[in-house]
């Protein structure tokens, strides 16, 4: 019997699991034994859709990956609940809580990254010497459940931070019927992704909505002796609530490779084959990892990782090599479909920049292209053209003469089935995992009829959800004999899922 090398996997989340995924289906699991530490209690699950747990739209099983169970039927071995304390390079073993421990050949780092806690006053409680009752962060299930049941008896809650996580932290406590106050330091909302024109439409959408955005606040403390009564801000104002989430930013779990010895600086610093520098049997990505100088929070980079190192490593392609990932994502913020890519300001003098912005309905929409090809853009509201748009991009295709024609379909009458079944096979339909629409084309093709089964079959839709409405389109062009036959229930629930 050949010995098998032993791969240890620390993290469980979206960037360990899917590199764990990626080694199986390589079939690494017949050349490596399997061990993962995931500090939660579950199996793996999707972070993007905890808002639509926090509102009611998912049931926490609903966004499990890989329960419990896949474990044992892929024969990896979890230790669910059991954080690492400690890596031992020198005697090549992790140990973890409960004297746990597990020797390694090869060790993946994939601890992600943990919410950013501002400076505030009056966070703790004299009482418990813990956090007062009422306040909270938003990052996992837990997170979850323990905010919602507190949300349900409160009326009001502030959360801090008006960045992608806050506002769909805010999303969801607003659908529970909350009277939900976002608290933003910058001038406007979600600066890593948007302009200051987009964030404003965005602002515009959110309060018609019921939902009060503040910006340039900044919380200076939480009010209240044991429990949360309100915030005080730097410019000498307050605002009663009853409770609050801090949803700030998140920070690189990097703690236990710069215990170990790795070098570290904002992240773990890997190469282009995502080792660690001065390791060779040591790797790391997702969150946690810093490649040429580059920290990654959005999934697809991620994923890309995991699929290049499950090659290195599983021997299907040792050359593969990480290069960095052309950074372009679509998203659902507050049920607002959002396409963002590439860059976001024009910075050179021959850049040019086309803008259509429509703020009494929600609508922005912004080019920015160099040489006559796209190096970035914003689809805020309307994801209609967003296709053809990540397609241009992706390509660096040249554009056509009248840039308006990739903003607007060539007929106002144009449905997404059209512009979807329009696309060549290789344009890519879901971001979040970088499947082509001739992947799903084939899945339909092989006998997939709904939209959970195409998404089984190739996890597009898995992710954000934003490409949903695209595959249906798809499925409908492509079976619509099947798509015909499927039953009120199966419609309406499919509904909603490309709404949610």
């Amino acid at each position: 019997m050949t010995h098998k090398s032993k791969l240890v996997v620390i993290g469980n989340g979206m960037a360990g699991a899917r590199f764990v995924e990626e080694v199986i289906a390589r079939r690494g699991n017949e050349r490596f034994e399997i061990v993962v530490f995931g500090a939660e209690p579950y199996g793996n699950y999707n972070r993007i859709l905890l808002s639509g747990v926090l509102s009611g739209q998912h049931h926490p099983r609903d966004i499990l990956i890989n329960p419990l169970s896949w474990y044992v039927e892929n024969d990896v071995k979890l230790h669910a609940g059991v954080r690492v304390v400690e890596i031992d390079r020198a005697a090549k073993l992790v140990h973890g809580e409960g004297d746990v421990t597990e020797s390694y050949d090869q060790l993946v780092i994939a601890t992600g990254s943990r919410p950013f806690m501002p400076p505030l006053a009056g966070i703790s409680s004299n009482a418990t010497a813990g956090w007062k009752e009422g306040l909270f962060v938003f990052r996992t299930l837990d997170d979850c459940d323990s905010i919602m049941k507190y949300a349900a008896v409160v009326r009001k809650v502030a959360v801090i931070g008006g960045g992608l996580l806050g506002l769909e932290a805010a999303y969801g406590l607003f659908k529970m019927g909350l009277e939900v106050h976002v608290i933003h330091l910058m001038s406007h909302l979600m600066e890593t992704q948007l302009d200051a024109a987009a964030g404003e439409v965005l602002k515009g959408v959110l309060k018609k909505m019921g939902i009060h955005i503040h910006l340039e606040k900044v919380t200076t403390a939480v009010r209240g002796d044991e429990q949360v009564t309100g915030l005080t801000f730097e410019d000498g104002s307050t605002l009663e609530c009853d409770m609050v989430v801090i949803s700030a930013g998140i920070r690189p779990n990097a703690e236990l490779a710069r215990q170990a010895g790795l070098t570290v600086e904002r992240g773990i610093v890997v190469g282009d084959d995502l080792a660690c520098q001065g390791d060779p049997d040591v790797y790391a990505l997702g969150e946690c990892a810093q490649h040429r100088g580059q920290l990654y929070g959005l999934v697809a980079p991620l994923w890309e990782q995991a699929s290049i190192l499950a090659d290195r490593l599983t021997g299907c392609n040792p050359q593969a090599i990480y290069e960095g990932s052309h950074v372009s994502t679509k998203l659902k913020v507050m049920g607002i479909e959002l396409a963002v890519m590439g860059e976001k300001e024009a910075s050179h003098p021959e850049d040019e920049v086309v803008i259509y912005s429509d703020q009494a309905h929600g609508i922005y929409k912004k080019l920015v292209v160099r040489e006559g090809r796209l190096i970035g853009a914003i689809l805020l509201g309307e994801g209609t053209m967003t296709p053809k748009v990540f397609q241009a991009f992706d390509r660096a295709s040249e554009l056509p003469y009248n840039r308006a024609e990739l903003l607007f379909p060539l007929t106002w009458e144009a449905p997404p089935a059209v512009l979807a079944t329009s696309l060549p096979e290789t344009a890519r339909i879901c971001d979040c995992n970088g499947v082509s629409k001739g992947a799903i084309v084939a899945a339909i093709k092989r006998g997939c009829g709904t939209l959970k089964q195409v998404s089984d079959a190739t996890r597009a839709g898995t992710g954000c959800g934003s490409c949903q409405n695209h595959i249906q389109a798809l499925l409908e062009a492509e079976a619509p004999s099947t798509a015909e036959t499927l039953s009120v229930r199966t419609r309406e629930k499919e509904s909603v899922m490309r709404d949610s």
